[in-house]
């Protein structure tokens, strides 16, 4: 068992499927704690997938899907409460009979306060630095500038989610395995190379910096910013060259994963996601793709087969395993049984 500061998984990230009952007030329990982030996905029907969380405000949402803003509607979340949240009636999270996946991260259990580290300060920033996770929003100057992220000392964010608020921009992703220099969007293209996204400069265990784009600094817009760092034991964010063959290629994460989100960096592909709750046993087959609407696939092509120490590709198709193809992932873990794997002398 990998040395891990988080036994607990599940109280800082948990996966919640279930069915809705269109009402208008659908009470979700069994999260395990008050959500800060909710990203929810019908499994059953083609609908948006709906992003919320504590900064921008509990009514408010914006779709991985789509390049839309802020959509501020009382019929999607109505309040995170300590073991899960209240729907309203919409379609996207509560229709009557329709099955859902939730995903629900904890930051800081509050909006936050501003961070002054950078030279934009944000708004408000909550920071979990036990799970590596903050969410920050922030103005745009228009200008090169650096964003602190809370996350502190030795916690170098290795994914950063940023999406504009105040209009409709392309989500922009910086990936560690990818590096400054290039970009991702949760659409199916390929990464690309241009500076004026992260201004060719890794972040730091205090701030991430942005170029002039306008999908992450035009003057005056406002944006969240999603940070992430590597945790032993909890979480991961790393890259693997596929193979073609359904013995596939193995990511170690040093974890049993609980969620997984894989994209092929050098192609046109989709941001599929699998999880331990949608599929309880391998080889993992029903995915939903962040970038799209559809419904969940549940075909019975495997994807993947999720170890306990990572994962392993099933799959020959060119989107998640191709022949020297190129892959980054996000990675989640599941909780672990018994205690640190600590020497004795340093505990």
């Amino acid at each position: 068992m990998a040395y891990t500061t988080i036994n607990k998984s599940s109280i800082h990230m948990n996966n919640k499927i279930y069915t809705g009952n269109g009402s208008s007030s659908h009470g979700i329990t069994g999260v395990g704690f008050k959500p800060d982030w909710t990203w929810i996905k019908s499994r059953s029907n083609t609908t948006d997938h709906i992003l919320t969380d504590i900064v921008r405000g509990v009514t408010v949402s914006i779709k991985s899907n789509t390049s839309a803003g802020n959509a501020t509607d009382s019929n999607h979340l109505k309040s995170f409460n300590s073991d899960g949240f209240t729907l309203g009636a919409e379609n996207d999270v509560n229709g009557n009979s329709r099955t859902y996946a939730s995903w629900n991260w904890k930051a800081g259990g509050s909006q936050g306060s501003a961070n002054t580290a950078g030279s934009i300060n944000t708004t408000y920033t909550s920071v979990n630095t036990t799970a590596g996770f903050s969410i920050s929003q922030y103005t745009g100057t228009g200008s090169n500038a650096t964003v602190g992220h809370g996350l502190g000392s030795g916690n170098i964010p290795k994914m950063i989610i940023v999406k504009k608020l105040n209009g409709a921009d392309s989500w922009t992703i910086y990936h560690a395995s990818l590096g400054a220099t290039k970009k991702i969007n949760f659409d199916t293209g390929a990464a690309g190379t241009q500076s004026d996204r992260w201004n060719d400069t890794s972040p730091t265990d205090t701030l991430f910096s942005i170029g002039t784009n306008g999908s992450v600094n035009a003057n005056n817009a406002t944006y969240v910013a999603y940070c992430f760092a590597d945790k032993q034991g909890y979480s991961k964010f790393g890259s693997y060259v596929g193979n073609g063959n359904a013995d596939g290629a193995f990511a170690y994460t040093g974890f049993k994963p609980a969620w997984i989100m894989v994209k092929r960096t050098d192609d046109a592909a989709n941001w599929s996601i699998v999880d331990v709750k949608r599929d309880t046993y391998n080889s993992a087959i029903k995915r939903l793709n962040a970038d799209q609407s559809n419904a969940e696939n549940t075909s019975l092509d495997p994807f993947v087969d999720i170890l306990s120490n990572g994962f392993k590709l099933k799959a020959t198709s060119a989107a998640f395993n191709g022949s020297g193809g190129t892959y980054i992932y996000m990675a989640f873990g599941q909780s672990i049984v018994g205690t640190n794997n600590v020497p004795a002398t340093a505990r």
